[in-house]
C-alpha cells in the first residue's frame, strides 16, 4: 500500500511538467527514442533526458537500450494506477455533491411551502 502511494505521488509529480505531459502525448501515439520526443522542443537532447528518467521513476514510461538508441514507451499500468485512483475521488465528489444537490433540493422545497415565506416577500393574500 505504502509503496502504491510512492509511486502515485511519482506519477503526479511527473505529470505536473507540460513537457513530461508532451512526452506522454507523443507516446500515447507509439514508441518513440528519446531523440524523437526531443524533436519539438527547444531544450537539449540531455534535457529530454533527464525528463524521460523522470517518467521512468514513476513508471509511467518504461525504456528499453535498442543498439545505440533508447526506445521510450508508455506503461499501460502505471496509467491505469493513476487513472483508477482519479476515477475513485471522482466517485466520490459525485456521490457527495449528489447529495448535497438533493439536501438543497429538499431545503429550498421546505422554504416554498412554509406559510411565513410567502409574507416574507411581502404576499399579504
Amino acid at each position: 500500500m505504502v509503496e502504491d502511494l510512492k509511486q502515485l505521488d511519482l506519477a503526479f509529480h511527473a505529470l505536473s511538467d507540460a513537457t513530461r505531459r508532451g512526452i506522454l502525448d507523443r507516446l500515447s501515439q507509439g514508441p518513440a527514442s528519446v531523440s524523437e520526443l526531443a524533436k519539438p522542443y527547444h531544450s537539449s537532447l540531455a534535457a529530454i533526458h533527464q525528463h524521460v528518467q523522470v517518467l521512468e521513476a514513476s513508471g509511467l514510461v518504461v525504456t528499453e537500450k535498442r543498439g545505440r538508441t533508447r526506445e521510450c514507451r508508455i506503461s499501460s499500468e502505471a496509467v491505469q494506477r493513476v487513472e483508477n485512483w482519479l476515477s475513485e475521488r471522482r466517485q466520490h465528489w459525485e456521490s457527495r455533491f449528489d447529495r448535497l444537490g438533493k439536501l438543497l433540493e429538499s431545503s429550498d422545497s421546505a422554504v416554498n411551502a412554509s406559510p411565513s415565506h410567502s409574507l416574507a416577500e411581502g404576499d399579504n393574500s
